[in-house]
Formats: C-alpha cells, sequence, structure tokens
C-alpha cells in the first residue's frame, strides 16, 4: 500500500526526501562495521508512516517542515527500525523488507545491541527538541514495552481475551503512531486542544493498521504480504480473527484443538483456513471501522483544509482495502 499516494499531501513527498538523509546522518557513525549494522534497514526502504504521521501534524496549517519537524520524523522511526531490530530476534526472522533480517545477516547480540543504539540516537535527538518530547518518548518505549510482554505474555494461550489483545496492540502498534502525530503537532507550536486531537487521530490509525495487519495475515497471499500467511497462529499469537473464530461453537472447537503450541506448515494452513471464515473477518472489520470513526472524530479538532481531508483519506484507504462486510 502507498501510504503517499493515500494521503495526496505532495508536500509531504517533498518532506520525506529531505528527511531520507537526516535519517542516515543520525545512524551513521564512522565505524563501518556498525555503519553497515544501522543502516541496513534504512537502505532497505519502508512506508516511513510514523514520519508521515508527524509531517503531516506539523504542516497542517500550511507551514514548511522545519529542522525541528523532520527531526520529530526522524525520531520516531528510529523507534520503530529499532522494535523491528529486536522483533526479528524474537521471532528468529530472516527476512525484512525483502532483504535479509539484521539478525539473520550479523547475528542475534549485534542485532539487539544495534537496535540499542538506534533507541539511544532517538532519545538523543528528542532531548534537542525539548523536555516535554523527551519525556513523551520515553514513555512510549515504555508503552512499547508494555505492548511486547503482553503480547509474549499470552503467547500460545487460547483463553486470550479481546481486551489483552487490544492492550497489547495498543501498547506494541498504537503509541507510538499516537507519539508520532503528537510530536509533528508540538514541533510546529499548534494549540493543545489540536496537539491533543492529533493524538487521538495517531492512537485510533494505529488501532485501525495493527487490526488491518492481523485480517491480511489470515486472508493475505504469501505474494501480497512477503511471508506465509497465518504466521501468527503458527507462533502461538492469537489475534482479533481467531479470537472471535473462537467464541464459534463449531469452529472454535475445531481451532482449538490446533492451538496452544508451534504448529509446521499444514497445521498452520488447517488453522488459518478455520479462522479465514465471513463472522470472524467481518467482526474485525467492523472493529476497524469503529476505529476509523474516532479516527475522523479526532480530526475534526485537529485540523481542516487539505490535511483533514488527506488524513480521512489515509485512514479510509486502510479500512476500504480489508472485505466489505
Amino acid at each position: 500500500m502507498n501510504v503517499i499516494e493515500l494521503l495526496g499531501l505532495p508536500s509531504i513527498t517533498g518532506q520525506l526526501g529531505l528527511l531520507e538523509p537526516l535519517l542516515v546522518e543520525s545512524v551513521v557513525t564512522g565505524d563501518p562495521f556498525l555503519d553497515e549494522v544501522t543502516t541496513h534497514l534504512l537502505a532497505a526502504g519502508g512506508k516511513r508512516i510514523r514520519p508521515v504521521l508527524a509531517l503531516a501534524a506539523a504542516s497542517s496549517e500550511g507551514a514548511t517542515a522545519t529542522r525541528e519537524d523532520l527531526l520529530g520524523g526522524v525520531a520516531v522511526e528510529l523507534v520503530h527500525l529499532a522494535s523491528l531490530y529486536h522483533d526479528d530476534v524474537m521471532d528468529e526472522a530472516t527476512m525484512r523488507r525483502n532483504v535479509e533480517s539484521v539478525n539473520a545477516r550479523f547475528g542475534n547480540l549485534v542485532a539487539i545491541v544495534a537496535g540499542d543504539f538506534l533507541l539511544a540516537r532517538s532519545a538523543e535527538i528528542a532531548a534537542g527538541l525539548g523536555t516535554e518530547i523527551a519525556q513523551l518518548l520515553a514513555s512510549t518505549l515504555a508503552d512499547l514495552c508494555r505492548g511486547q510482554v503482553a503480547e509474549v505474555h499470552t503467547a500460545f494461550h487460547a483463553g486470550r481475551t479481546e481486551e489483552q489483545y487490544l492492550a497489547a496492540i495498543s501498547g506494541k502498534t498504537a503509541a507510538l503512531m499516537a507519539t508520532s502525530a503528537r510530536i509533528g503537532a508540538l514541533t510546529a507550536g499548534l494549540g493543545r486542544p489540536q496537539v491533543d486531537a492529533f493524538t487521538d487521530f495517531g492512537r485510533a490509525f494505529g488501532m485501525i493498521f495493527q487490526i488491518r495487519d492481523d485480517i491480511l495475515d489470515v486472508i493475505g497471499t504469501e505474494e501480497l504480504l512477503g511471508k506465509p500467511p497465518g504466521q501468527d497462529l503458527a507462533e502461538g499469537i492469537y489475534t482479533l480473527p481467531a479470537l472471535s473464530t473462537l467464541r464459534d461453537p463449531e469452529r472454535g472447537r475445531e481451532l482449538r484443538v490446533l492451538l496452544g503450541r508451534p504448529l509446521d506448515e499444514p497445521e498452520r494452513e488447517k488453522a488459518r483456513e478455520i479462522v479465514n471464515n465471513p463472522a470472524a473477518i467481518g467482526e474485525s472489520v467492523a472493529l476497524a471501522r469503529k476505529y476509523a470513526d474516532e479516527a475522523r472524530l479526532a480530526l475534526e479538532v485537529a485540523t481542516v483544509g487539505p490535511t483533514r481531508e488527506s488524513l480521512e483519506n489515509l485512514t479510509r484507504g486502510f479500512v476500504d482495502t480489508l472485505p466489505s462486510l
């Protein structure tokens, strides 16, 4: 999915062009080996959704992005990149963004330490943007850790509740999206009601983003996902479609037999087929649409004009590409 096309703000494309060299500059140390590790995923690209949210908020009143606005985008993207380095170690991933993962290429220890380095650089940049932003980023890191721990704690647990699922994705995904939009509003000097509204928008959009991702893991193809579908089920991460299926007397009984342990390829595909049913997918899409309504309400306070329309288009695009109810 092309986020920039969905957003439809030409100015953001130019701002992202300015952001890319700042990203590289922020992680290059002069040590050839460390520089190779820290720029590995940067060179592979990415949607840059979090900087997009920061820059959209910062330029919502028509202002040109300042260096502070761009550095805010760099800070949140470095946190996201660090989380990918650490996640791939936890998941024993071999590929990321169609290239060899950092842990597969350089080893787990290097990947973990490099991820820590990216977090340190993000914190340093945030400190230069002021106390409020530094504190905000620190609390967001705590939210990310809480969300990840919540997910690990319920791994392979078929009794995971929807509340536990929502708490986990609120921490591991939505918190950084909310912070991205908030930092952009703060660096732009927007009024407090707008800052809070952009934060609410980012949080709602983050929930949509993760729910959509979890639905696609069930209904998507390997070509679309860049990995085999059903990986969450195989790895014991029971997301909303699976939790909904488990509540169905017949399908739930059939699915429960497979859960609670790692799945091989035939078992993964069987579990995915059970979860890929209209009721479970429809319930998940309905929740994504509920968060889309929350995002639109937040935008009514956050901004007007082209930025509001563009962010509404972005939200709509993420939801409307899901199956119809």
